[in-house]
């Protein structure tokens, strides 16, 4: 079936939708985005995108296309009109174009891009991948310096995953100085002695939606927490480890660059995150 779309003030269907070859999304990666997901018809977490999305904006000099009440009701139409009950909404914000190719920024009063789509995922919740668990692979960090910003620049996680698929596992964890930073597309943790570890905010890393949920949702548990920078042996001695991000949730992590974690089966703390984040997250979705 064809979905319908939304660019730039209009729904079509998505063989209808069309940007500008000079947009600078396009030529140049000049974008920002976000992924909410869709659990039961209602959007997850959508405040906490929404404020996310404009502080990469702010940061990078870059008009908002709409107010968030704006923003909410065309994810919740887009929604609608898919008949999405479980999956994903992507958005993505671009600078827009001045019809043709240069380095310099168009003229403040060019308008932004917007771009919307839904991506239909019945098994989101129930996913086969968090019950036996993710096998991960290391490998070089080589990315730019501001990671905290959602930008649509790709490449180098998309090969990263690609890295992982062809050594026969899930995802890849990047290093940087030493130091895990983050998974090509999510937050990373380990559990050693019943304490999660995982690195704290910086420009080196995404501020997750999802983690700040579940980090609060641990304390919430009586569970101990350390934010810290931390190595891939660390991680490979672990008792379990996992991930986070808004399209998996709370991911348990059962090898790491071959290293088996615990009995090589998803542990009893990312299995616990994972169930009380879906509740929640259910809870207040809207």
């Amino acid at each position: 079936m064809t979905r319908t779309v939304y660019v730039n003030g209009e729904y079509l269907p998505e063989t209808e939708a069309k940007v500008s070859i000079f947009d600078r999304g396009f030529l140049m990666a000049d974008a920002v985005y976000e992924v909410t997901s869709v659990l039961d018809g209602k959007l997850i977490d959508f405040d906490g995108h929404a404020v996310r999305l404009k502080r990469s904006l702010d940061e990078l000099e870059m008009a908002e296309p709409c107010s968030q009440q704006e923003l909410l009701e065309i994810h919740r139409k887009l929604v609608d009109l898919n008949g999405i009950v479980a999956g994903l909404v992507y958005l993505q914000v671009t600078r827009g174009s001045d019809g043709d190719r240069d380095f310099v920024f168009p003229a403040a009063d060019t308008p932004p891009s917007l771009v919307l789509f839904t991506q239909s995922k019945p098994s989101l919740a129930d996913s086969p991948e968090s019950k036996r668990g993710a096998k991960i692979i290391s490998i070089e960090d080589i990315r730019w310096g501001r990671r905290d910003i959602k930008t649509g620049q790709l490449l180098y996680p998309s090969m990263g995953k690609m890295m992982a698929k062809k050594a026969g596992c899930d995802d890849a964890w990047m290093i940087e100085d030493g130091y895990v930073t983050e998974g090509t597309s999510n937050n990373a943790y380990f559990v050693k002695n019943g304490k999660i570890v995982t690195r704290p905010l910086s420009n080196d890393i995404l501020h997750g939606i999802t983690r700040k949920a579940v980090l609060r949702l641990a304390q919430e548990a009586q569970m101990e927490v350390e934010e810290r920078l931390f190595t891939i042996d660390e991680a490979k001695t672990a008792d379990e480890a996992f991930t986070t991000s808004a399209s998996a949730f709370v991911m348990p992590v059962v090898e790491i660059d071959g290293a088996t974690l615990g009995d090589g089966t998803p542990g009893p703390i990312a299995r616990r995150l994972r169930e009380i984040y879906l509740d929640e997250a259910r809870k207040t979705a809207i």
